[in-house]
């Protein structure tokens, strides 16, 4: 906690230099707080692959109720990978895993 709060300070500070954020292998990009709702991120050499993250909207979804639909707050992610390093399937059901701890949180802990 200490070293991301360190980083943090220094970003606002506008001091991070290229050599104190290199050696990373997977980014992730939020423009979700900026509103944006989906984007494609693009990979950073060297790292293998990079989590496009976008605001949630609200959506109708299929329900089992006597409306047969629902609103639910709907998130966009892409994952961008290094095809030389992850393979595409691999990216996928890595994606799927995500969405099914963003889903019901409480899988984390089982």
């Amino acid at each position: 906690v200490y070293c991301m709060l360190w980083y943090l300070r220094r970003v606002r500070e506008a001091v991070v230099s290229t050599q104190s954020t290199g050696g990373g292998t997977f980014t992730i990009s939020n423009l979700g707080m900026m509103g944006i709702q989906e984007f494609t991120a693009v990979i950073n050499p060297p790292q293998s692959a990079i989590l496009a993250v976008g605001a949630p909207q609200r959506k109708l979804v299929p329900a089992d109720n006597e409306n047969g639909f629902d609103v639910s707050n709907v998130m966009s992610v892409t994952l961008s990978c290094d095809h030389r390093v992850i393979d595409g399937a691999v990216g996928a059901k890595w994606l799927q895993a995500l969405k099914g701890y963003l889903e019901k949180p409480i899988n984390l802990l089982l």
